[in-house]
């Protein structure tokens, strides 16, 4: 439990610390925010496939584990909406806020800390299925956009374009000149730190509301997450580090993507906003339970 417990701790004091500047500063979390999606983050998947050493098979589980396990939280969320009567905007809420787990900011840091780094390989495969399959599915769920619309969505995102160039260095092993590498590799150890430290200013900048509608959203993103992506890991054939980085990646709080989509497409961005942070709260309460699961049942 000590072992486990040192993995979260680390985590939640960046996160602390991005909280109390939030708090005392006046940063701009929209700049920083930017800076990440558009730079670091893309730089690490590039370094991060230049430098991989995973195998295609174990690439190709945890690809079609997040899909199965997307779409089953997906269907899980519509339903539910539909049997409690909820109103269209809430029912769109509440399938975003179940099925897009915050596997970049929180689930990056959690895996390294836990796993290493093999378990941090597998997780960026996860978040790179997620980005891809989030960013082409829920405009189309949340708006009906066009297919039109949807692409160029996608096409516009540099994560995309990142994971070509590392798939491109990575499969033509060629070797970068002038040390282009190590300075790659040393810009792709920020986004870890700046995004939690980002995810804490986001919590400094919310409300904290606990109501039932919140409470019990952000437990089918953190339990039935887990639960869902344990089962599906299991049918699928999935073991060791693989089903580990499913599940853990799966056990996530809502991602503050959830919010952006379902401000710019609809839905109820306040429930949505409200979600996100007391998941994010109650995640560090949670993640332990899984750590310790995973490493009992897998």
């Amino acid at each position: 439990m000590i072992a486990i417990l040192s993995t979260v701790f680390p985590v939640g004091l960046i996160v602390f610390v991005g909280f109390v500047a939030g708090k005392t500063l006046q940063l701009e979390i929209s700049t920083l925010s930017s800076l990440s999606l558009y730079v670091l983050f893309p730089v690490l998947v590039i370094d991060s496939l230049y430098r991989t050493t995973l195998g295609a098979e174990n690439a190709i589980g945890i690809f079609l584990g997040f899909i199965v396990t997307y779409f089953l939280l997906c269907l899980a969320a519509w339903l539910l909406g539909q049997i409690l009567n909820l109103s269209v905007p809430v029912q769109k809420s509440l399938v975003a806020t179940t099925a897009f787990p915050n596997n970049g900011n929180l689930g990056l840091p959690i895996t390294l800390f836990a796993l290493g780094e093999s378990g941090l390989e597998r997780a960026i495969v996860y978040m790179i299925a997620s980005s891809i399959v989030i960013l082409t599915t829920a405009p189309v769920f949340l708006m009906v956009g066009s297919f039109w619309s949807v692409v160029r969505l996608t096409l516009k995102l540099p994560l995309i374009w990142a994971i070509l160039l590392g798939l491109g260095l990575h499969w033509s092993n060629v070797q970068l000149p002038f040390k282009i590498g190590e300075g790659l590799h040393l810009l792709a150890q920020a986004p870890i730190p700046v995004a939690l430290l980002i995810l804490g200013m986001q919590i400094a900048s919310n409300r904290f509301q606990l109501k039932p509608y919140e409470v019990a959203a952000s437990l089918m993103r953190l339990v039935g997450g887990a639960l869902t992506a344990y089962l599906v890991g299991k049918t699928l054939g999935l073991t060791g580090l693989d089903l580990q980085v499913l599940v853990l990646q799966s056990s996530m709080p809502t991602a503050i993507t959830a919010f952006l989509l379902v401000n710019e497409f609809g839905g109820d961005a306040a429930r949505t906003a409200r979600v996100v942070v007391l998941s994010t709260l109650l995640a560090f309460l949670t993640l332990p339970m899984v750590l310790w699961a995973i490493t009992v049942a897998t």
